[in-house]
């Protein structure tokens, strides 16, 4: 791709992509309010695929814009979307690049054929993507105690 043909999109949210199984985001990680429940039309990139939009109802923390979405529950839906039509593409890298317009989604839901060009007039880029690391157990504490 030549700089001319770079597109550049509009950018929104920030997403997280929660790796641990037996964790569950019901506060945000940034402010630690609590999230609710927001369907988003997520844009993910598959390796010898290509883009797959897929409509994915994720945490959401409204102040900080930001989207958290479990990878256990994402990639059960992959393979769900992937086992039957083409199951050699499952297992391979994506990217979950960004999101699309819900209201444009669902309407081109019901048609075929629509092109990369149409779908890529109503994607927002996420401004970050943040890594979550989980911290917990016994530590040591951070400053010694003093000796009495």
């Amino acid at each position: 791709m030549t700089k001319d043909n770079l597109r550049y999109f509009p950018q929104r949210f920030t997403f997280i992509l929660n790796p641990y199984k037996d964790t569950r985001l019901s506060s945000c990680p940034k402010c630690r309010r609590l999230t609710h429940m927001r369907k988003f039309a997520l844009l993910i990139h598959i390796e010898k695929f290509g883009f797959l939009t897929l409509g994915k109802t994720c945490r959401y923390c409204s102040p900080c814009e930001l989207i958290m979405a479990h990878q256990d529950e994402l990639e059960d839906e992959l393979v769900h979307v992937f086992e039957n039509q083409s199951p050699e593409i499952i297992g391979n890298p994506y990217l979950v690049f960004g999101t699309v317009d819900i209201k444009w989604w669902k309407q081109s839901l019901g048609t075929s054929g629509e092109s990369l060009s149409q779908l890529l007039e109503h994607v927002t880029q996420f401004k970050s993507v943040l890594d979550l690391k989980m911290t917990g157990g016994w530590q040591p504490e951070k400053k010694p105690r003093p000796v009495k």
